[in-house]
């Protein structure tokens, strides 16, 4: 029901910034709560994720401080602001919607994925 398109991603050297955007499709955008995620070859981890009206966020303890999530509801659109970035962020982000608004630093929790894109920091 909802298509998530991912943008931003590219290569950036250590301490640098990159903004990742996720347009989403659908008229219930601010009903979903939004969640970011990086994938490598050994795992899928929690990044960031924000509730439907943007009033609450949770971040991964990995990224507390250096990363950002928000929301622009009138362009169905979220936001992960990174900053001081390291080797170990290196990974594939997906954006995901999550209808259910119950666990949402647990991949299970959602129900829509985008098809991701690279992030990779050199050192």
């Amino acid at each position: 029901q909802v298509q998530l398109v991912e943008s931003g991603g590219g290569l950036v050297q250590a301490g640098g910034s990159l903004r990742l955007s996720c347009a989403a499709s659908g008229r219930t955008f601010s009903s979903y709560a939004m969640g970011w995620f990086r994938q490598t070859p050994g795992k899928r981890e929690f990044v960031a994720a924000i509730t439907g009206s943007g009033t609450i966020t949770y971040y991964a303890d990995s990224v507390k401080g250096r990363f950002t999530i928000s929301r622009d509801n009138a362009k169905n659109t979220v936001y992960l602001q990174m900053n001081s970035l390291k080797p170990e962020d290196t990974a594939v982000y997906y954006c995901a919607a999550d209808r259910t608004t119950v666990g949402l630093t647990t991949t299970r929790a959602y129900d829509y994925w985008g098809q991701g894109t690279q992030v990779t920091v050199s050192s």
